[in-house]
């Protein structure tokens, strides 16, 4: 690092919870424990951007940060509905973008929210950018003698040693990653049954042996103890057209705004961090050895008031808040899949699409059986309307990054 200038670090929040201010407060804490407070050479913003329509809340339930807290960082900048609003109006009067063009970059859902987090950040100076979750915390968990082992992480602090050499930085994460319960077979769907299924649905990250080995714990990804003992770094390198990243515990270099890109989703799908790493080809992206726990099913928001459990609960299909989750994951999962296709194996789009319906035709019945959910065969309806629009998304992701980079060219300028 330069130790010549301050540095400036944004950390953005895209949230919709009314725990946001304990996660907040939890990380601010742990800021100050390793040293990056401080230090007069970094500066820390908090940047948050907030839904008041996810879980019912009030504007209150994010601006309202503690003054003790707010003594240990330099900056807080809130973006609700009104501050994005207003950023539109602005762009459109200077004739960077058009109404219809701004939507497509700071509309409704999680990919839009960082968008505006993206675009605070450069407008106001950041160098850097890590993206936090409000159900991630900074620990990491191990499985020792059979029982769960704990214990702090320096997220921030190890992002901004290695973000300097790099576009972007990924960490590392453990807990409940999966909204794949655990499944006890049985004569209604087997585990082969099963398997087609996930096959059907997943990419290449979220494939069958990842969720084999995380169904047998329990639906608990552990951290890796090797990891967890050393600071090196890796290189990602690219998997069938992209560099795999997830939207937190991710670090942006912003110091040349151009070099950035926006995230994107087609409407009512997830998957707004896979659709960015199909544009990483010619950015140098970094694993960066630190954690952080995945509350999932939001069963452990007490680890925020230092409770640390001995044993971590099994994920268990056997409750209507569990298989409902795993149904709302799936059809965020099949809505963007078709798009996916497209973009990574273009040639084969027809034949995998296809491919995956005779797939969901032969399984999505067992699937209904076994979790006692009709609702299950929508992603045979959604696979196909998502189908149909597929070249429609696929302009409208391209157009995204164009729009885009006239907002980074205007930022610049």
């Amino acid at each position: 690092m330069d130790n010549k200038k301050d540095i400036k670090v944004g950390i953005g929040f895209a949230t919709g919870r009314k725990s946001f201010q304990k996660v907040l407060r939890s990380y601010i804490y742990n800021w100050k424990e390793s040293g990056l407070v401080d230090n007069n050479k970094i500066q820390l913003n908090v940047f948050v951007a907030y839904d008041l329509t996810y879980n019912q809340t009030v504007k209150k339930d994010y601006i309202n940060i503690h003054p003790e807290l707010l003594k240990h960082i330099n900056g807080t900048i809130f973006i609700g509905t009104g501050n994005i609003n207003e950023e539109i109006n602005h762009l459109v009067a200077k004739n960077v973008i058009e109404i219809t063009e701004a939507k497509k970059i700071f509309g409704k859902g999680y990919a839009s929210q960082r968008n505006a987090l993206i675009y605070s950040a450069i407008k106001n100076g950041m160098d850097y950018l890590i993206f936090l979750d409000d159900d991630e915390y900074p620990v990491a968990v191990t499985n020792a003698r059979k029982n769960a082992v704990w214990g702090g992480e320096h997220v921030l602090s190890s992002h901004i040693q290695h973000i300097e050499q790099a576009d972007f930085t990924h960490g590392y994460h453990c807990g409940y990653i999966s909204p794949i319960p655990f499944v006890e077979y049985n004569d209604k769907m087997t585990e082969t049954d099963f398997r087609y299924f996930i096959e059907a649905i997943s990419n290449d990250i979220l494939n069958w042996d990842n969720i084999k080995k995380v169904m047998n714990d329990g639906g608990v990804t552990y951290a890796d103890k090797e990891v967890l003992a050393t600071d090196d770094t890796q290189e990602v390198q690219e998997i069938n057209k992209s560099k795999f990243i997830s939207g937190s515990n991710l670090g942006i270099n912003l110091t040349d705004p151009q070099r950035v890109f926006p995230f994107y989703n087609p409407p009512g799908a997830r998957g707004e961090d896979t659709f960015l790493s199909t544009c990483l080809s010619e950015r140098k992206v970094i694993k960066v050895p630190c954690y952080t726990f995945h509350d999932g099913f939001s069963t452990y928001k007490h680890l925020l008031e230092g409770v640390l459990p001995i044993k971590l609960k099994f994920i268990r299909a056997d409750n209507d808040k569990i298989v409902d989750r795993f149904y709302r994951a799936c059809i965020g999962w099949i809505r963007y899949k078709p798009l996916l296709l497209l973009i990574t194996q273009p040639d084969d789009y027809k034949g995998k699409i296809e491919e995956m319906r005779q797939q969901l035709k032969a399984v999505l019945p067992k699937v209904c059986l076994f979790f006692d959910q009709p609702n299950f065969m929508n992603i045979l309806t959604e696979l196909d309307k998502y189908d149909r629009n597929v070249n429609r998304h696929y302009k409208d992701f391209v157009e995204t990054q164009l729009i885009w980079k006239k907002i980074m060219n205007h930022l610049v300028k």
